[in-house]
């Protein structure tokens, strides 16, 4: 697959992201964001999983690694304040983060 095959898949990933996002948040929180800013945090989560270490912990005995998703949610809101996106609530940006990671639990219970 070459570069440009690789950049559609990862919008086609972004999308099918976006979506399940979209349907696993509250009823009140379905319209409120934009798939850009849906995007923008996705682009968040993947920086925080970076930085923070995350990605290099060992996994426990049932191979899981235990991420602190408040704390996801928190970097989001200040980062977005920073960057003057705008102020959200970390309540809400908490299901975008649930919502992202039940997407990829889902990915792997298909395989």
């Amino acid at each position: 697959m070459g570069q440009g095959e690789d950049i559609w898949s990862d919008y086609a990933d972004d999308d099918k992201t976006i979506a399940y996002i979209k349907n696993y948040l509250p009823q009140e929180l379905k319209d409120k964001y934009s798939d850009d800013e849906l995007l923008y945090f996705l682009d968040l989560i993947d920086e925080y999983y970076t930085e923070s270490g995350i990605l290099d912990a060992e996994p426990d005995a049932e191979g899981y690694v235990d991420i602190d998703l408040e704390l996801v949610a928190d970097y989001i809101v200040k980062e977005a304040r920073k960057d003057e996106m705008g102020e959200y609530d970390p309540k809400e940006i908490l299901f975008i983060v649930q919502g992202e990671m039940e997407y990829g639990d889902s990915l792997g219970q298909d395989e």
